[in-house]
């Protein structure tokens, strides 16, 4: 990529140019003409709708400039391709191929890694499959019926987010559960409900380091020693980790499946991270569909039209919002209750990918990058922080995620209208109101309005359009990392609590560490 330049967004002419151009009006803009024509397909039967942001044709001339000038899609092109786009950790960035290659063979030291993930594929496939026919059973003879994922962050937070959001919509061979804080009372509250015969634990840990799971395992494997001595926790036990880590060669586990230090924890739930326990639970096609929903939002990612490119078009805006409108919060809101834990997870994508200060050189930003990242499932939200977003002093980019069906049957019709149609109308009257809002003598009731959503909406939250919804916010985190010309696939933010929290149980000397030891009764 020697002919492919790399510069600060402060340092291109297209945002000189951008931050000239005055903001349209939400209340004079949105109309019922412009909420049918700005709508772009976002792969999985999903439409991303930017009706009721504030970009009219000259801005958006304009952000397809910035595309251009800061090189999107070909550095997007070469990351699908295996050019080593990880700088701080000199490292590829494949978390794509899992899901489907574009014709590259993308291969380090004798290695193709596309054959690698989808031999691992097939190896869950072959397990799973086994799982559900009974021939893999627990030591006291007993099919398995509940899985428990044992890891933390990425190894938690996606897996956790997908299983919870396709539960409703697929047909369940294992219940799963997770088990991720350090703090005991989360494994404690996960054993007290399973059955210890028939459950299977998922070590997930690349490193085969990671201090909260290793604890979490011994942890789990104490109780059952003392809980169910009859069973052999070495025979209800897989582990998802690196070919290198400790774990690999380790006879306490039944299977080890792997993953490569080439798709970051935030990144991996189309990987053995997730496919392990959405395979176990719901069988591998499920898994395979979410898989192919996933790799048609990453294809719809390639084109250079931004008017055509769902993700592309998301993640300028949302920089144009942040850095040249000062919104420096976005709330992602699905009307959706199976993505509960959906936010949690885009909080750790975005924030962990883009929360930096230094630019992929190493050298200081002069300028915002990463937003806040909060959300919940409407109609809940609305009873709790849609005050502040409607009336409150601080700027938030609001992301509406909806459907048109239910995944479960249950609904009737109560006064006229069933719950779905009710709980549609909100989100379709919410975005109405944060954008016109409603003007009061009494300025307690004065709804300012001019306050900018976009919506991600399909027929139903299926696995395709799950896998399409979570590739979408994947590909807009990485396409703003370009812009901003930061690294979004290191973490180094993360390492020095961990550090210090290492040094104070080894018995350091550090008087600050001390004090909060003995406050805390270490």
């Amino acid at each position: 990529m020697a002919d492919t330049a790399y510069k600060n967004l402060d340092r291109c002419r297209a945002f000189t140019a951008l931050k000239r151009l005055s903001p349209p009006s939400l209340k004079k803009l949105l109309s019922a003409e412009r909420i049918k024509s700005c709508s772009i397909d976002a792969g999985g039967g999903l439409r991303y709708n930017y009706a009721a942001l504030p970009v009219d044709e000259k801005i958006i001339a304009a952000l397809a400039e910035l595309s251009e000038e800061q090189q999107l899609i070909p550095k997007y092109e070469a990351l699908l391709r295996g050019e080593r786009m990880n700088t701080g950790e000199d490292r590829m960035v494949l978390h794509h191929l899992a899901r489907g290659a574009f014709g590259w063979k993308v291969g380090e030291a004798g290695k193709e890694q596309g054959e690698f993930y989808r031999s691992q594929l097939a190896r869950i496939t072959d397990f799973s499959k086994k799982l559900h026919k009974g021939e893999l059973t627990g030591s006291t003879g007993k099919e398995f019926t509940d899985v428990v994922q044992i890891g933390i962050g990425g190894s938690d937070l996606g897996p956790r987010a997908l299983y919870l959001a396709l539960e409703g919509c697929c047909e369940k061979h294992m219940r799963a559960h997770f088990i991720s804080n350090v703090d005991p009372d989360d494994a404690a509250s996960v054993l007290a409900e399973v059955p210890l015969e028939t459950t299977l634990f998922i070590l997930v840990s690349k490193s085969g380091t990671t201090q909260e799971t290793l604890t979490n395992h011994q942890l789990v494997c104490h109780y059952i020693m003392e809980n169910a001595p009859e069973v052999d926790p070495a025979r209800h036990m897989v582990a998802v980790t690196s070919e290198t880590s400790p774990l690999a060669s380790s006879t306490d586990f039944l299977e080890s499946f792997y993953i490569d230090d080439y798709i970051g924890g935030r990144y991996s739930s189309t990987s053995a991270v997730g496919g392990t326990v959405l395979s176990f639970c719901f069988g591998a096609e499920v898994f395979k569909t979410l898989l192919r929903g996933a790799h048609e939002a990453d294809s719809l990612a390639r084109s250079p039209d931004i008017k055509s490119n769902a993700a592309l078009l998301d993640a300028l805006i949302g920089v144009y919002l942040g850095n040249v409108l000062g919104y420096r919060v976005s709330a992602v809101l699905p009307y959706s209750q199976a993505l509960v834990r959906f936010p949690a997870h885009l909080q750790q994508l975005d924030m962990e990918s883009n929360g930096k200060q230094v630019d992929r050189f190493g050298k200081p930003v002069s300028y915002p990058t990463g937003p806040i990242i909060f959300g919940e499932p409407g109609t809940n939200g609305q009873h709790s922080f849609y005050q502040l977003l409607h009336q409150g002093t601080e700027k938030v980019l609001l992301q509406f995620i909806g459907f048109r069906e239910n995944q479960r049957s249950l609904d009737n019709r109560i006064d006229g209208f069933t719950s779905r149609q009710k709980l549609n109308a909100n989100l379709a009257a919410q975005i109405v109101a944060f954008a016109r809002g409603q003007e009061n003598d009494n300025l307690n009731r004065n709804f300012p309005g001019e306050r900018p959503s976009s919506l991600l909406s399909g027929q139903a939250l299926t696995p395709e359009s799950l896998g399409a919804l979570l590739a979408h916010f994947e590909n807009k985190v990485i396409f703003q990392g370009f812009l901003w010309n930061i690294n979004s696939f290191d973490q180094e933010g993360v390492q020095l609590g961990k550090v210090l929290a290492k040094q104070l149980l080894a018995g350091t000397e550090d008087p600050l560490l001390q004090s909060y030891a003995e406050l805390l009764g270490i």
